[in-house]
């Protein structure tokens, strides 16, 4: 993994790859799956929350992970509507 030839890439350039590509990917994956799989109150927040991160991953994702999480009904909540 010293250098892919045919690429010229070396190791730092391999490590940017993956901070600038790679991990935002995942990250934004991550926060959508546990929007998808989360309730809320309201089925609108639920989409805003997907089109902020679909819009901007790495923004949206940090957003939704401050202050997303806390929009979540748990299940007393649910059951008492």
């Amino acid at each position: 993994m010293k250098n892919l030839l045919f690429l010229n890439l070396g190791t730092p350039e391999i490590i940017l790859i993956l901070f600038i590509g790679v991990l935002p990917l995942i990250l934004a994956l991550i926060c959508l799956i546990d929007i998808l799989k989360s309730d809320f109150k309201d089925t609108t927040t639920k989409l805003i929350w997907i089109l902020i991160v679909l819009v901007a991953p790495v923004i949206g994702s940090l957003i939704y992970i401050f202050f997303g999480k806390k929009q979540k009904t748990t299940n007393s909540e649910q059951g008492a509507i």
